[in-house]
Order: C-alpha cells, then structure tokens, then sequence
C-alpha cells in the first residue's frame, strides 16, 4: 500500500541567495533584475499526495536571502511545512517582459520562527500587519531561458552548487 503522502528522498545540499550572488554575481543580479519586473511570481509546491500546487506570492531580496512570505495558514505555507522542495519562477508578464528571458529558481524553503529574525524582516520589507509564515531559501539550482533571435537559437543558462556556470545553445 502506498503512503498517503510520499516522503522525498535526500535532498540535494542547497546555498542561501548570498552563495549564489557571490558565485556568479552578473547572473544572480540578472535572474534577481527578472524577479524585479513583477510585484507577484509562480510558486510551485507539493501537495500531500504529491501533486503539484502551484499559487501566486511575493517575493523579497534582503539581508543575502531569497525570502517567501505567505499568510498564516496558507496551503502553500502547509505544502512547504510538510515538504520544503519548491519552485519559482518569475512572472512572465504580458510578452515584452521576456525579451531578456525566463528565470527560474528551485530548492528548499526553511521556515523561520526565530523572533529577532522575523522582527528583522518586518523592518527591513515591511509586510501587511499581522502574522505571517516566513521562509528563507536555499537555493540547488537557477535557470534562465532566452532567446537569440538573430541567430534563431534558445539560451538556456543553468547554475547548481559547487558547479560552473553552464550555458547550451538550441536551434
């Protein structure tokens, strides 16, 4: 019989935003420069049977982290509680926003209860009043897909942990 909610296997070890901009920091001010066009993204999380969910939020860029608040309660914050792995990607907007590409990000969301940390966050972002769930990122892999319209080609630039940074070409 199968378990009501599938379990993941090991997680892949992730980098908080910091690691990453320090690594390849055109391409985090590039894939965060995406982020920036739209007030509201795509998250994806995993339901308790397993199935993706996938729901709008904001996301926030300070002190070295990738932050996803979600209100109190929210199915998404339940999904992340229950299984970290996610997916992000930036909103793609009305068309003209991807001439300069698609970008996604993907890990592990952890949780902060710490209450000098959430105080921290509210100054630093100033979120609606009341409580909230907080997530800090770690982040196992960036993609950002473009395209070369003179050449006819799609870019896909892809960046893991403790990899280089790698760029393929299609036609």
């Amino acid at each position: 019989m199968e378990p009501a909610h599938p379990q993941p296997g090991p997680l892949p070890t992730g980098v908080p935003w910091s690691a990453f901009a320090a690594a390849e920091p055109d391409f985090a001010d590039r894939v965060r420069a995406r982020f920036g066009l739209h007030q509201h993204q795509v998250l994806a999380t995993l339901r308790k049977d397993g199935s993706p969910r996938t729901s709008g939020l904001e996301v926030n860029f300070s002190e070295g982290q990738l932050w996803l608040g979600m209100m109190p309660g929210s199915l998404k914050a339940r999904d992340l509680q229950r299984d970290p792995r996610f997916a992000l990607q930036a909103n793609p907007g009305s068309g003209a926003e991807l001439a300069d590409g698609d970008v996604r990000v993907a890990g592990r969301a952890i949780e902060v209860t710490d209450r000098t940390v959430l105080d921290s966050f509210r100054a630093a972002v100033n979120p609606p009043p009341g409580p909230f769930h907080l997530f800090r990122t770690d982040l196992t892999e960036v993609v950002r897909s473009g395209v070369d319209l003179e050449k006819e080609e799609m870019i896909i630039t892809l960046w893991h942990p403790n990899h280089p940074l790698r760029e393929t070409r299609r036609h």
